[in-house]
C-alpha cells in the first residue's frame, strides 16, 4: 500500500478530527509516528477521520503526530478480471451492489481508442465503483503514459497494462500476450506510465507464450518489470498460444500451473502477486491466498455473481461499509440505479 497524502499536525491528546479526509468520503488505514515508534494500524471508517491517542505519548496534552493517509481501499485480496464486452461500467455497477471492496477492472482500453477517440465513451465510469482500475492495450511508452494519465484524470484507482491476451486482433496491434517476448520494451513502457501517474501501475500477464513452459521465462518477466517500477503483478496460471488456439481456447486448453505463481511469490516476497485463472469456489480462493496475496476470478463470477455476495465479511473485515446484501436487495439496488439513469439520459 502506498501513502496518498502525509500531513504534519498538532493534536489535543484525547482525539483528532479531520473533516472532510483528503479523499472524501473514502476508508482510510490510518498509522501515527510519535518519538519515532509506529502504532499498529487501526481501521477507521467513512467521513470523519478520528482516533485516540494514547496518553503514554502525550506530553504537556499536545504532541506532533504524522499521519500517513494510505490510499483508501483495501488490498487486492479479491478482484474480477477485466472481460471484453463483458465488464463494462454496467456489469461493474452490478457488481459493486453484491461486494464494496472487491475490486474491479474495466475491459481493456487501446491507447488508440483513446488519444484518437471519444474519451468519455470509454473512460466515464460510476463514482460507486471504486476501487476500480483501468486496464490500457498499447505498445508504445508514450502513447501509454498519455493514456494513462488521462485514466488518473479520470479518476481511476489503477492503471493495469494487459500483457496476457492472446487474441489475433490484439497481436495485430503488437500488445497483449505477445509483449511477454518483448521485457525490455514492457519495462519501457511501465516506467513511462510510473513517470506520467501518482497512482498504482500494474501488470496483468500469462506465465509464459506457444511452447515456452520454464519457469524461469516468467520469473525473469517479473523482474526485469519490478526493476522498471511495478510492484503488482496479476499472473494468468497458463502459457498464452498465439498461433492455433482462439481467445476462448485459451481459456481453457493451456494447462494451469498454479505453482509458478506461487514460486514467484516465493521468489519476489516484496512484490504484490495475484492469482487468476479457473477459480470458481471460495474454497479455492482460500487455498491460494496461502501462498500469494490475491485471486482475480473471471467468467465465474460474471455467471454467478452472487459467490461474491459473502466477500466483503470474509476478505475484508476490517473495512466499513461491507456488504450483505440479499439477492432481493441488489435488484431493488439495480432497479433505483436504472431509474436515476434514465432520468440522467432524459436530461
Amino acid at each position: 500500500m502506498r501513502y496518498s497524502d502525509t500531513c504534519l499536525l498538532q493534536f489535543p491528546s484525547k482525539g483528532l478530527d479531520l473533516s472532510p479526509p483528503p479523499q472524501g468520503r473514502r476508508t482510510f488505514f490510518i498509522s501515527y509516528l510519535c518519538s519515532g515508534n509506529f502504532l499498529p494500524d487501526c481501521c477507521l471508517g467513512t467521513g470523519i477521520v478520528h482516533c485516540e491517542i494514547p496518553d503514554v505519548l502525550v506530553q504537556n496534552h499536545y504532541c506532533d503526530i504524522k499521519i500517513l493517509f494510505y490510499m483508501s481501499y483495501g488490498p487486492r485480496t479479491v478482484s474480477v478480471a477485466p472481460m471484453m464486452d463483458w465488464t463494462d461500467r454496467h456489469c461493474r455497477v452490478f457488481h459493486r451492489q453484491i461486494t464494496r471492496h472487491t475490486w474491479l477492472y474495466t475491459e481493456m482500453v487501446t491507447t488508440g481508442a483513446l488519444l484518437h477517440g471519444d474519451v468519455s465513451r470509454h473512460l466515464d465510469f460510476n463514482e460507486a465503483e471504486h476501487p476500480v482500475a483501468l486496464q490500457l492495450g498499447g505498445s508504445e511508452p508514450v502513447d501509454l503514459a498519455k493514456s494513462a494519465k488521462l485514466g488518473e484524470q479520470w479518476g481511476y484507482d489503477e492503471i493495469n497494462l494487459n500483457c496476457g491476451c492472446p487474441s489475433e486482433r490484439v497481436q495485430k496491434g503488437a500488445f497483449g500476450a505477445c509483449l511477454m517476448a518483448e521485457p525490455e520494451l514492457v519495462a519501457n513502457c511501465i516506467k513511462a506510465m510510473r513517470d506520467a501517474v501518482s497512482i498504482d501501475v500494474t501488470v496483468k500477464h500469462r506465465i509464459g507464450v506457444d511452447d515456452v513452459a520454464s519457469y524461469a521465462f516468467v520469473r525473469d518477466f517479473v523482474g526485469r518489470i519490478a526493476e522498471a517500477g511495478s510492484k503488482t503483478f496479476i499472473v494468468h496460471a497458463r502459457n498464452a498460444i498465439l498461433k492455433g488456439l482462439s481467445t476462448k481456447e485459451n481459456r481453457e486448453i493451456p494447462p494451469l500451473r498454479y505453482s509458478y505463481v506461487y514460486r514467484l511469490k516465493q521468489d519476489f516476497p516484496d512484490l504484490e502477486i495475484l492469482i487468476n485463472g479457473g477459480i470458481k469456489t471460495v474454497t479455492e480462493i482460500d487455498r491460494h491466498l496461502q501462498y500469494v496475496d490475491g485471486v482475480m476470478l473471471g467468467r465465474e463470477v460474471y455467471h454467478n455473481p452472487f459467490l461474491m455476495a459473502g466477500f466483503d465479511a470474509r476478505y475484508y473485515p476490517m473495512l466499513a461499509g461491507g456488504l450483505q446484501a440479499s439477492r432481493t436487495q441488489v435488484i431493488e439496488a439495480l432497479h433505483e440505479l436504472g431509474a436515476g439513469e434514465r432520468l440522467r439520459c432524459e436530461r
